[in-house]
């Protein structure tokens, strides 16, 4: 997207009361949701497999790996945000300069439903469409590029693929 694009789209979003909530809450409320039924996977598989079962495991310490990795790059990239880089007023407020590439929550979005995907398929299914959503409202919402949330979501299903499914 271009600068315009990004300006008439946080203008489209901001003009109305209803459109503003809406981005808003999906931007705030879809990864706390993400985020209530991980640990409850987590929780079930501990209770059912035990914490020495390879499913157990993978599915808690390859999405924590993924967040440091991408926590890492983040820093070490410092890509700017949509809005420092075409100077307008996000939809939903944030004074974060730097640390756009590659959006955090998307990869966290992502791998978190590789790993349900990987656990139970029909459930991974639905994560990912969540995960799906979560990185169009981060476009949305005006904090990420579109490269931004295609990147976080690229890393998440390129190591979720690997750690899950072909190691």
């Amino acid at each position: 997207m271009k600068e315009q694009q990004y300006k008439q789209m946080s203008e489209y979003f901001g003009k109305t009361k209803q459109r503003s909530t809406t981005v808003k809450a999906l931007h705030d409320i879809l990864p706390v949701i993400m985020m209530v039924f991980y640990p409850v996977q987590l929780i079930y598989l501990f209770v059912t497999t035990g914490f020495n079962n390879e499913v157990f495991l993978k599915a808690t310490f390859v999405p924590l790996f993924v967040l440091i990795f991408v926590t890492v790059l983040r820093y070490i990239v410092n890509a700017k945000r949509p809005y420092e880089v075409y100077d307008y007023a996000p939809v939903v407020s944030k004074k974060t300069k730097g640390k756009s590439f590659p959006s955090r929550h998307t990869a966290s979005a992502f791998i978190i439903a590789m790993a349900f995907l990987y656990i139970q398929t029909s459930l991974g299914v639905i994560m990912l469409c969540l995960a799906t959503v979560i990185a169009i409202t981060r476009v949305l919402s005006g904090v990420h590029f579109v490269r931004d949330v295609i990147g976080g979501a690229l890393i998440s299903i390129l190591i979720g693929t690997v750690c899950f499914f072909l190691i």
